[in-house]
């Protein structure tokens, strides 16, 4: 009886470290996505505002083999 106590105990102990473990673990993955939304945000109004990643037509260079 006492064997299967201190069994459980050690069930419980690896469980509760695997746990906090696991807490930690996804604390850094949100803090990740939030990092990234707020990238993807900023990409997202650069492409809605035009924000200099494609040129105007009348502004573009023909290419080198015209």
């Amino acid at each position: 009886m006492e064997q299967r106590i201190i069994e459980l105990e050690k069930r419980l102990t690896f469980q509760a470290r695997l746990l906090e473990e696991l807490n930690g673990e996804l604390i850094v993955q949100q803090k990740r996505i939030g990092l990234l939304e707020k990238q993807l945000k900023s990409v997202m109004d650069q492409v809605r505002s035009g924000g200099g990643v494609v040129k105007d037509l009348q502004d573009e260079e023909p290419p080198p083999h015209y």
